[in-house]
């Protein structure tokens, strides 16, 4: 579990103040980098990556065509579907897809899911949020294969220095859940769940991106869950918006706890008046009995957690701390 954001007792830093794999231990977990949505506009944030992802004991290597272009897109339909079958087949342990941005939807019914879910039973982690959650629901709606919500390549492990570089928490997190010794994550939540404990399925993500599966085939029918739900640059009544939607379809109604973690990057209007994220909140649970909690660190900020989707969890709150608890995963 992590408590804080303190490299593991065996890791190291190197001149550059960036974590290094201590020599000795076992192999380091295969790791391939790709691209199944957005274009990377430079390679620089990609190389970046996968020397800090070496430095924290990866052997981390870029699909070939992780720099592919195709307007806004890291290459055509056809690279980018071609692309998420060759790793599956590679299986590495573990599969981080370099960004998110859109795209992932325009492949959703031509993927062959036993053929990710293949690698998963090989032992490959998929991870990733934002546009990845397509993935990620898709795997889960048609194999019940899990994945791991967790950082970007380059948006994380690529970020440049002078843009905040790699958060101290997000690194040791990721090591840890990818090397299958993460038991559990803890958060501040808000007042008034002392006492709540439940267990279901985790899954969700982006909620923009959810919202979208919702009525197509590739929507997990998740009964019974704990819903983890995040977005960016979207205002509060656009969150409202579509959490109703989930609520009136009846989905919020069928978990038993929601778990909201960042929604930045919003800008205030003149004609809110009072209205923000909290007021929205407090609209939404006059009408859903579905405990909402707050505070997940996970999302398009620099601080995220890993968290494994599809997988059995305990949802545990004492006073105001919060407890997602899974034991180890496979």
């Amino acid at each position: 579990m992590v408590h804080d954001a303190t490299l593991r007792s065996n890791d190291k830093v190197n001149a550059a103040g960036e974590p290094q794999a201590a020599i000795d231990g076992p192999a380091p977990l295969s790791l391939t980098v790709f691209t199944p949505a957005g274009v990377l506009l430079q390679a620089a944030p990609l190389q970046r990556a996968l020397r800090r992802l070496r430095a924290l004991g990866f052997d981390a290597r870029a699909d070939a065509a992780a720099l592919a272009k195709r307007q806004r897109f890291g290459g055509d339909d056809d690279t980018r579907l071609a692309a998420l079958h060759r790793v599956a087949d590679a299986a590495p342990s573990v599969a981080l897809a370099s960004r998110g941005g859109y795209g992932l939807t325009r492949l959703l019914d031509r993927i062959d899911w036993p053929r990710l879910a293949g690698a998963v039973e090989r032992g490959t982690r998929w991870v990733g949020y934002s546009d990845v959650t397509a993935l990620q629901m898709g795997l889960l709606a048609h194999t019940g294969a899990a994945s791991w919500a967790g950082p970007l390549a380059c948006d994380d492990f690529g970020r440049a220095d002078a843009d905040g570089g790699l958060d101290e928490l997000t690194a040791p997190c990721f090591v840890e859940a990818m090397h299958g010794e993460l038991e559990a994550v803890g958060f501040r939540c808000e007042a008034g769940f002392d006492g709540l404990d439940r267990d279901g399925t985790l899954w969700g993500g982006n909620l923009t991106v959810l919202l979208s599966l919702l009525g197509t085939p590739h929507w997990p029918d998740i009964e019974g869950g704990i819903l983890m739900l995040e977005d960016v640059n979207e205002h509060p009544y656009r969150v409202e918006r579509m959490l109703l939607q989930l609520h009136q379809a009846g989905v919020l109604a069928r978990q038993r706890a929601v778990l909201l973690g960042d929604f930045s990057g919003w800008r205030k209007s003149p004609l809110d008046r009072g209205y923000d994220f909290k007021a929205m909140l407090a609209q939404l649970r006059s009408v859903c009995a579905t405990p909402l909690l707050t505070g997940l660190p996970f999302g398009h900020g620099p601080t995220k957690v890993c968290l494994p989707l599809g997988r059995r969890v305990q949802l545990a709150v004492e006073r105001r701390e919060a407890f997602v608890a899974w034991g180890h995963a496979a």
